[in-house]
């Protein structure tokens, strides 16, 4: 009698296949689904700033409008550079991510600005502010990753913090108001 030469094929887990977005980690369930659902209300913060960053963008007017329009779009791209990364890493952890605006509409904490004209300071003061709570609301998400030992989510979420802290600098020394030499 020949034996076969075949190999036998791993038995797929069921689950798996019922849940065809579970992707395997090596944190446990609620782990994964405290830090997927953290950086998910992230993810629709920052769109929501990215889009408010935009709208000021859009809408600069007045002397200083080269220097604030150009500050806002190189912001709004820094923005959306760190939506990517945010729903990949919640993929990474199995984690489903935001589908739709109206998504983000529901979970954004970022308050919107549907107002027919800002002025330009008020715009960088309301940016500014939203950039600092944006800070805040990171630090938090890192402490739920710190909770559950995710190393990589914390060491992406502090260069976030960086750089939107950095963001909160620029929007505040170009909001100051100078003395007659311009200092």
């Amino acid at each position: 009698m020949k034996k076969s030469t075949a190999t036998k094929k791993p038995k797929q887990d069921l689950n798996l296949r019922q849940r065809p977005l579970a992707t395997p980690t090596d944190l446990d369930g609620a782990a994964a689904g405290d830090i997927a659902g953290a950086m998910n209300t992230i993810l629709a913060d920052v769109f929501a700033l990215y889009m408010k960053t935009k709208n000021f963008h859009w809408h600069m007017s007045g002397p200083h409008f080269r220097d604030y329009h150009l500050l806002l779009d190189e912001q709004g791209e820094q923005l959306f550079a760190m939506t990517d990364p945010i729903a990949e890493r919640i993929r990474k952890l199995g984690g489903p991510t935001l589908k739709s605006i109206g998504h983000i509409s529901r979970s954004q904490r970022i308050l919107d600005n549907d107002a027919d004209y800002v002025e330009p300071l008020d715009m960088l003061a309301e940016l500014r502010e939203d950039n600092k709570t944006l800070a805040s609301r990171l630090r938090e998400a890192h402490n739920v990753c710190e909770e559950h030992r995710d190393i990589a989510t914390a060491s992406l979420i502090e260069v976030w913090i960086d750089e939107t802290e950095r963001r909160t600098w620029f929007l505040f020394e170009a909001s100051r108001h100078g003395d007659p030499t311009g200092h």
